[in-house]
């Protein structure tokens, strides 16, 4: 093989691995720190070194699920004629072990950030809670029954990546739960789950040809849109009673300037590169949701 073959396969390496990440869902993973930090901030007891070590624990787990499912759907077959990116397993260009490894690893990461926090606020409680997260990042799509495969991944991304993120990054540092983190929790979890919701409607026909029973193909292609969009928007409502005590918060509403092209590009939509820009933007999103209330909270 030549030099520049070589190179050329390095970087197709390279590329997939990336891919594998998904970075374009990162930033659910950094809106609910930010928003909890903000909330933290709100209440006098914002500590920057918690934070970063809450954004870790989030980055790492997110990290380590898309690794997982990229694992658990390429074993089972899921990923062989999908429409989205290529994944590592599913393409046969990576050894499946060495992807699910790469899960643990991330899991691990995790886990010791995590365990820092648990240090620092003698909080070891958490640690229960910290188990419970890695459990359902495999469990997504990983064992004999991942509960991914029947239409309970949009609940579980709302528990996960709205309220725990939201609600822990807020409670290590206030050492209180609050209706404010609460709310604002649920509807970065309505984002995130909108995420996964759209990305299940581009996959819908697929999941159904091999078994995978998303909540899109369960409640069909019409239901899915309208749930979609209630997903879309219901956040905005409880931003908009949470900003009757917190005014400030009418400035999280500018995040409307890409909520209604996502809106507009997925009603319009016609193929999977069209869901796969929604997706991007759903994400955007969340992350511009969170650090405006991030900045709101902070004025």
């Amino acid at each position: 093989m030549s030099k520049k073959s070589k190179n050329n396969k390095r970087k197709k390496t390279i590329k997939l691995w990336v891919e594998g990440a998904r970075l374009r869902t990162l930033p659910l993973a950094i809106a609910p720190v930010a928003l909890g930090a903000g909330i933290a901030k709100a209440d006098s007891a914002f500590n920057l070194g918690l934070t970063l070590l809450a954004l870790a624990v989030a980055l790492f787990l997110q990290i380590g699920v898309n690794f997982a499912n990229d694992y658990s759907d390429g074993i089972r077959g899921t990923d062989t004629k999908r429409v989205g990116p290529l994944r590592l397993t599913g393409s046969g260009s990576t050894k499946p072990e060495l992807v699910k490894n790469t899960a643990f690893a991330f899991f691990g990461l995790a886990a010791l950030a995590g365990l820092a926090i648990v240090l620092i606020t003698g909080f070891w409680w958490l640690i229960a809670v910290g188990v419970a997260c890695i459990v359902a990042a495999w469990y997504y799509t990983g064992g004999k029954k991942p509960y991914g495969y029947s239409g309970f991944g949009e609940i579980a991304v709302f528990v996960f990546f709205g309220l725990v993120a939201t609600v822990g990054t807020t409670y290590i540092q206030t050492r209180s739960v609050d209706q404010t983190s609460l709310i604002l929790g649920s509807a970065l979890g309505l984002f995130a789950s909108a995420v996964l919701m759209v990305n299940n409607i581009r996959d819908r026909e697929l999941d159904q040809h091999v078994g995978k029973r998303t909540l899109a193909v369960k409640i069909g292609a019409t239901w899915s849109k309208v749930l979609f969009l209630a997903m879309l928007w219901l956040p905005m409502v409880l931003l908009t009673l949470v900003a009757l005590v917190y005014p400030s918060l009418a400035l999280v509403w500018f995040i409307v300037l890409l909520l209604a092209p996502a809106t507009l590009i997925f009603v319009m939509a016609k193929t999977a590169k069209d869901l796969i820009l929604v997706l991007k933007l759903t994400s955007f999103v969340a992350l511009g949701f969170g650090l405006l209330a991030l900045l709101a909270l902070s004025l």
